[in-house]
Parts: C-alpha cells; sequence; structure tokens
C-alpha cells in the first residue's frame, strides 16, 4: 500500500501545479469578461434561488440548488478544512477564500451552460460538461471522456473518502467499528440511489438546509461566544497567508493547499456542479447560473470559514498529537471549547454532511453514465459499484484516500475548464441576454434563436 501511496503522491505534485493555476487563470478571465458577475448580481442571486418551477413535477431552483449543496456539503467543510490547516498553516483558509472568489465566476458559467445545452432524457432533464463539450465543440469523444471520469471521480474516489470521513469519525465518537459503520452506509445508500433522481432531489431538499443550519448554528453560536478573539483570528490567517515567516515557499504551500481543499469542498469548475444544475425548471439559463454561484459562497466562505475558526480559536492544531487531524482535529478542537459533547455532534454532523455528499455525487456519476450510453443494466453495475466502494473507502487509510481525490479532480477540472474557455462567446452572449431583458422590466425568458452562434440548444426552440 506505501507503494501506491508513493505513486498517487508523484502524481498529486505534478497535477496539483496545473490545476492552481488553471483555476486562477480561467476564474480570473471570466471575472472580468462577465465583469464581476459574482459581485455584480450577488443579491440577483437570492430571487434566482427561491424562484418556483414552471411545470409541475419538475425539478425546481432551490431542489437542484440543494442537490449540489448535497455534494459541496461533505467531508471536505469540517475534514478537509482541518487537513487544510495543518498542511497548509492558518494561511490556507485565506486562500480558500481567494479562490472561492474567484470561482464563483467560474461556478456561474459553467452551470448556465449546462442549462444552455440540456435535453430531456426519460421525462427529466440531463446536462453538464460532457453534454455541452459534445454540442458545443462537436468532440463526443471527449465528452464521453470527460463522463467516465467523472463517474469513476464521483462514485467511486470521492465517495470513498466521504465514506471514510464517517468512519473514523464514527470511531473516534462512538467507538463503533468502520466495517460495520461501512456496510450499514452502503445499505443506506443503496436504498436512495435505487430510487432515481426525484427520490435524491427530495432527500437533499430536506436534509441539507436542516443539517446545515444544525452544524453551522452550533459553530457560529461558538464564534460569536469567542467574540474577543475574532479579530486575532483573522490576523493569524491574513498573517500566514502573506507573513514574513511563511516566505515565498510557504506562501505557495498555503495557495496550494488552499485550492485543492477549496475546489474539493465548493467544486467550482470541477464540472460536477453543471450536472445538477441542468436538472432545473428554469425560464432563462442564467437563473441556475446564479444559483450555483450562491452555492459556493454557502459552502465555502460560510460553512468551510466556520469550520477554521472554531479550529483557530484553540491551539489543538499546535499541540496535538501525531495522527490527530482531520475530523479528529475539529472534534478535538470543538471539545475544548463547548465540551465532550462536541465529538458525538461532530459525528453526526460528518454522517449527514457525508452521506448527502455520497447522494449527490452518486447522481454525478449517473447522469454521466447516461450521456454515455442508456440502458438499464449498466446503471445497476454502476450503482452495485458505487456501493462496494462505500464499504472500502470505510476501511481505507485517509491519506490515500485524499490523495487519490486530487488526483482525479485535477483530471476532471482542466478538461472542463478548457471547454469553458472554448465556449465562452455564447457564455457572454447568454448573460448579454438576461441582463437586456432585465433592464427592460422582464422576467427573462431564454429563446435560443435570440443568441447569434448558438446550435444544439433544442430544449430552448420553442
Amino acid at each position: 500500500m506505501e507503494v501506491v501511496q508513493q505513486i498517487v503522491d508523484s502524481m498529486n505534485g505534478i497535477t496539483s501545479y496545473f490545476l492552481v493555476f488553471s483555476l486562477v487563470a480561467v476564474g480570473l478571465y471570466l471575472t472580468f469578461r462577465s465583469n464581476f458577475v459574482q459581485i455584480r448580481m450577488f443579491p440577483e442571486m437570492f430571487r434566482a434561488v427561491t424562484e418556483k418551477k414552471t411545470k409541475k413535477g419538475e425539478v425546481s431552483a432551490f431542489q437542484a440548488f440543494c442537490i449540489s449543496a448535497a455534494s459541496r456539503v461533505g467531508a471536505a467543510n469540517i475534514s478537509g478544512v482541518a487537513i487544510a490547516i495543518t498542511t497548509g498553516g492558518p494561511g490556507a483558509i485565506f486562500w480558500m477564500w481567494v479562490i472561492a472568489t474567484i470561482g464563483m465566476a467560474t461556478g456561474f458559467v459553467e452551470s448556465m451552460l449546462a442549462q444552455v445545452y440540456k435535453e430531456r432524457r426519460d421525462g427529466q432533464f440531463r446536462g453538464g460538461p460532457a453534454y455541452y463539450i459534445e454540442k458545443a465543440l462537436g468532440k463526443r469523444w471527449l465528452g464521453i471522456v470527460f463522463a467516465l471520469l467523472i463517474a469513476v471521480t464521483f462514485g467511486f474516489i470521492f465517495n470513498s473518502l466521504q465514506a471514510n470521513t464517517i468512519a473514523v469519525a464514527m470511531d473516534e465518537a462512538f467507538g463503533l467499528n468502520r466495517l460495520t459503520v461501512g456496510i450499514v452506509i452502503a445499505l443506506a445508500v443503496g436504498v436512495i440511489i435505487f430510487g432515481g433522481i426525484r427520490s435524491i432531489s427530495v432527500f437533499s431538499g430536506i436534509v441539507v438546509p436542516i443539517m446545515a443550519v444544525a452544524y453551522v448554528g452550533v459553530v457560529f453560536f461558538v464564534v460569536i461566544s469567542n467574540y474577543q478573539q475574532i479579530p486575532q483570528v483573522f490576523a493569524l490567517i491574513i498573517g500566514s497567508a502573506f507573513g514574513f515567516k511563511e516566505a515565498t515557499v510557504g506562501i505557495f504551500a498555503g495557495l496550494l493547499v488552499g485550492a485543492q481543499r477549496g475546489l474539493f469542498s465548493n467544486e467550482a469548475g470541477m464540472g460536477s456542479v453543471p450536472n445538477a444544475a441542468a436538472t432545473a425548471d428554469v425560464s432563462h439559463p442564467v437563473k441556475q447560473g446564479l444559483v450555483q454561484s450562491l452555492g459556493v459562497f454557502f459552502d465555502t466562505i460560510i460553512i468551510c470559514s466556520a469550520t477554521a475558526f472554531v479550529i483557530l480559536l484553540t491551539n489543538v492544531y499546535q499541540t496535538a498529537g501525531e495522527g490527530v487531524d482531520g475530523v479528529a482535529l475539529t472534534q478535538a478542537s470543538l471539545s475544548e471549547l463547548i465540551g465532550g459533547w462536541a465529538v458525538p455532534f461532530i459525528a453526526i454532523a460528518i454522517f449527514f454532511f457525508s452521506f448527502t455528499s455520497l447522494v449527490g455525487n452518486y447522481y454525478y456519476g449517473e447522469t454521466n453514465l447516461a450521456f454515455i450510453k442508456e440502458g438499464t443494466i449498466w446503471l445497476q453495475v454502476y450503482r452495485l459499484l458505487v456501493v462496494a466502494m462505500v464499504v472500502f473507502g470505510s476501511l481505507a487509510a485517509i491519506e490515500l484516500v485524499w490523495s487519490l481525490a486530487d488526483v482525479f479532480m485535477a483530471f476532471t477540472t482542466v478538461v472542463n475548464l478548457m471547454a469553458i474557455l472554448l465556449i465562452g462567446g455564447i457564455s457572454f452572449a447568454v448573460i448579454s441576454d438576461y441582463q437586456s431583458q432585465r433592464q427592460q422590466g422582464k422576467n427573462p425568458v431564454f429563446k435560443s434563436k435570440n443568441i447569434p452562434g448558438l446550435k444544439n440548444a433544442s430544449t430552448w426552440d420553442d
């Protein structure tokens, strides 16, 4: 297993540099070309997320938001933030904020494109990077490559990580056997994923808001109760990001870790969230772009920051013994602030955060399998493999699982960002169409014929 870890670490050392460069470069380009859409249209995001669906039985904007949040809000928000701090220092949190702010523009564009090129299959909308790569660029082979990457990355690798996080948390809190936990989780996931997309959207729409409010509520209470130390925490984060002690190498290490953990958390640019964005029934693609851009803000700026503040309010991250990282570090930090009940509380929060991520991740894989080949047999095999990987993940070493996740998400991100750049002209034309209708006092309604050069967007032909 050590040999496998070394090979994966070597690959990660190469792909991580391409990942950071691509995220920053493309994110900045889209930010400037869209006239800072993530800031300029921030208030509009809240109106878009509450908009009702146009037809009964479809997935609403809010439900699509919850499906993506089910995948976004998971291990990275509790375990990933802790790992970012222990490996990249407190300054890694600053770089998570920067990448998230830039990534809001990337998330906006990729989700908007998913809406533009979505199609109806089996009575429901499907879409995502694989679909817009084929329809806008005319390269089905590349769409298939991307679809396979997403199916493997989310259905197998990321779900192994989520299962690992749950198993470790339950072991720390209750002393439960990790194999037993893995089997129970696998059975529960199987029940839901065999129920289909509408089952997933209903489940996510109920659980995601509840678990997010509960976790953020407790953590915010802790932070507010220690409000005197908030300026010191901010100073620690900023100082660690740019401080003299860190020097250039240290700053880049923080940037690297912050970018990786931030991307795993908010998924902006990875090409995963557009699969959920495409399911929404909205009158204009920009609306779902705004909704998913808000999701990046919600995930990283709100939830990840809350976890970071809890950890940095204590010195546990500096004094903890070897092996106390990830979810164990978050549990130890919160315990120091509010007492021993924090350990089981974090374990329960981790369960709901990561369990909904397991379900959301599976849906991304299902959507991309449908792009490659329709067929019940293939889907059933995929579902069984997903369930098996949940059990594997609950037993695997945490270092190997996180390293595999970093490598695979770099592959999907770079392919998706290349596609976004090549379809940029259509993206900005769609934004202009939305803004023009808004300025006329209308509720924007999208028609493909109004966008010069737009082809293969048959859903919007009427």
